[in-house]
């Protein structure tokens, strides 16, 4: 029967999406529950909360802390966690062929983040009865049995130091039986370097290299020389390895690391070893000190901003459809109101069938009232059509409804005008028109074609007016807002649009 292996890392994948999954699920059972109850609504500064402090991220990497170093004293173990100031710790694993540079740069490493260096060696110095066992098979020039390594493995990592402070594995797993069987035992690295360059480059290394035997630093004649006179006169070579058992070696590493790398494929990155290993260090240490992309859930709060004919309408309808988030026009939202018969629909109905504007108190009440329906809470929203100026959008915010992501459309009044005095739309099909962009089919469709009186110029002219009035004090709200030109085709404002809503921004990591 084929034993069943599984990834770590994609466990911990599996931890924060069961945790977004529990909450979504809890909410389209709850969305599901007697549609004519009252509408069940959830506090914005909840979510703003979890993000702000990132409760999600911090709960996962408490609980993948725990299933990794498997404390005796679990409450204990996360006091000491949370006390630390941050509850992560750098754990890398350092691969890479023979001569590639792993042992200069592992040391690099760990003066520079004060981890713990483990390589095989060392691990074989502790002196435990599980060493004593391995180097008994080491004396009779036997290989270690792969359980037994694997422990020991485990035993150094579970030390103290290596809990508090993290570790670099160097070199290890060198196969891809043996890294299942650390995932299996519980040791998952946040990081995984990979070191690669081409044979030719690697042998005339190996030819070269030089050792310190009282620091253990490698050198090379030709691409790392100590400064140090003293250190220079007590270099040695490494013990010798012909060129035919480096190539076996070499041959080895490619037959084991296209399954490393799938193993490790969450969190592996390949770097470059044959450059300067000053500029191979600060590419390792970049990625060591990076964030992998977050999985906790996120709950978009958009906002769209841009004068009339930007296309706020259409990108809007666009990123609720592929990402699955509520779209709300506030034009819209205060028809639908009118026209239900509540007390509110009944108090906004004269104001709309007059033209005249609905008081803020009124359009704020409904508005924070949708807002805070389950499925914007849980699904997240894009709004447009509200704020129009400063007062608005200030009171939108003390209402605890605060966007995570703000753009500005931006287009210049004559292409406004152009875009919309001459749209039209047709009545009998609902079908929509434009007299330079999408001309009517045919002469029949164009004979019955009709024209929005809100779409003249006159009228056209004097909302731009009210909006270039409010735009500078509404951008002033929201300095990180981005701004789109939206003079181009629609799908290209919308694809600079989603490269900016996707992910986080620097300030939300």
């Amino acid at each position: 029967m084929t034993p069943i292996t599984f990834s770590l890392a994609t466990c911990e994948c599996a931890l924060a999406s069961d945790l977004d999954s529990c909450y979504k699920r809890t909410a389209n059972h709850l969305i599901a529950m007697d549609e004519t109850a009252k509408p069940l609504r959830i506090p914005p500064e909840m979510a703003i909360y979890a993000e702000k402090h990132e409760i999600f991220d911090l709960v996962q990497t408490l609980v993948t802390n725990l299933m990794v170093d498997k404390p005796e004293d679990p409450i204990q173990y996360l006091i000491v966690l949370l006390k630390r100031g941050s509850v992560e710790v750098p754990r890398v694993m350092l691969l890479g062929p023979p001569a590639s540079g792993k042992r200069t740069v592992a040391r690099k490493l760990c003066e520079h983040t004060q981890v713990i260096h483990i390589t095989d060696s060392n691990i074989l110095k502790e002196d435990t009865d599980l060493t004593k066992k391995a180097l008994q098979y080491k004396a009779k020039q036997q290989d270690i049995p792969g359980d037994l390594w694997i422990k020991l493995i485990q035993q150094r990592l579970s030390k103290i130091d290596c809990v508090r402070r993290g570790w670099v594995l160097e070199g290890i797993p060198q196969t891809r039986e043996e890294a299942l069987s650390l995932q299996e035992a519980g040791v998952a690295p946040n990081h995984v370097v990979l070191l690669e360059a081409p044979d030719a480059v690697l042998i005339e290394r190996s030819q070269g290299k030089r050792i310190d035997p009282v620091t253990g630093d490698v050198y090379h004649v030709t691409f790392i020389w100590p400064e140090d006179k003293e250190v220079v006169q007590r270099l040695e070579r490494q013990k010798a390895v012909s060129e035919e058992q480096l190539v076996a070696q070499l041959m080895q590493h490619h037959r084991e690391v296209h399954a490393l790398r799938k193993t490790y494929r969450n969190c592996l990155k390949g770097i470059d070893a044959d450059q300067p290993h000053v500029d191979v260090f600060d590419q390792v240490l970049t990625y060591i000190l990076s964030r992998h992309c977050s999985v906790a859930p996120h709950t978009p709060r958009v906002l769209l901003f841009g004068p009339p004919g930007s296309g706020k309408r259409l990108q809007a309808k666009l990123i609720s459809q592929k990402y699955n988030i509520v779209n709300l026009c506030c034009g819209e939202l205060l028809e639908a109101v009118s026209a239900d018969a509540t007390n509110m629909g009944e108090l906004i109905k004269p104001y709309l069938e007059s033209g005249q504007q609905v008081p803020d108190s009124m359009v704020l009440q409904i508005l924070t009232e949708r807002l805070s329906r389950l499925d914007c809470t849980t699904r997240g929203w894009v709004l447009h059509g509200f704020p129009r100026d400063l007062e608005q959008a200030e009171k939108l915010q003390e209402s605890n409804f605060i966007p995570s992501r703000v753009f500005f459309l931006e287009m210049t009044d004559d292409v406004a005008i152009e875009r919309v005095t001459l749209r039209s739309i047709d009545p009998v099909t609902g079908e929509r028109y434009h007299s330079l962009y999408k001309p009517a089919p045919s002469p029949e469709v164009q004979t019955r074609l009709q024209f929005n009186p809100k779409d003249s110029e006159a009228q056209l002219l004097r909302e731009l007016k009210e909006y270039w009035a409010n735009a500078s004090s509404l951008q002033d709200l929201y300095p990180e807002a981005v701004h789109i030109n939206a003079d181009q085709d629609p799908h290209t404002v919308f694809e600079s649009l989603e490269s900016r809503l996707v992910g986080r921004l620097q300030n939300d990591a």
